[in-house]
């Protein structure tokens, strides 16, 4: 029994081609891609949900992740793109949502000055509470209280 890993188009078929679509990734060509070997694999689950694995292929393809499932988890990946150039990937998903970070990913253009200056005004004049408006609305007797208005709110005992 040989302690080679498999190649990767054994675990999950050769890499598809567009027709004239030249390359294919990999930024050493089509052929690493199709005859990539994985150099490294660990994938580790825990009982109490928490994991961790890792891979890297003879490409240069390579990823990791660890979290606790349905919880968090946070990891990297990188590949070559079809010009060659590395692009790396690293990346948080939590409570607040999936957070990528890379060199590759678009930025949001510049917040315009009429915007940042709408905003300063606001940060600098902050609304009245909404129950001091009230109070005062309903103080005067210009308007009825909701509760006045309505009736008390509908409680099932």
């Amino acid at each position: 029994m040989s302690n080679a890993s498999p190649a990767v188009s054994e675990l999950y078929g050769a890499p598809h081609r567009v027709v004239g679509g030249g390359g294919g990734g990999g930024g050493a060509g089509s052929s690493a891609d199709a005859h990539a070997e994985i150099r490294s694999l660990t994938n580790d689950l825990k009982e109490d949900g928490s994991y961790n694995y890792q891979f890297e292929t003879s490409n240069g393809i390579a990823a990791q992740e660890s979290g606790v499932g349905g919880h968090y988890a946070t990891g990297s990946s990188q590949y070559y793109s079809p010009e060659g150039q590395l692009i790396q990937l690293t990346y948080t998903a939590d409570e607040n949502g999936f957070q990528p970070q890379g060199a590759h990913l678009p930025t949001p253009p510049p917040i315009p000055e009429a915007i940042l200056k709408a905003l300063e005004y606001i940060r600098t004049h902050p609304p009245q509470e909404e129950q001091q408006q009230y109070g005062s609305q309903y103080g005067r007797g210009n308007v009825a209280a909701p509760q006045q208005q309505y009736g008390a709110p509908y409680r099932k005992h």
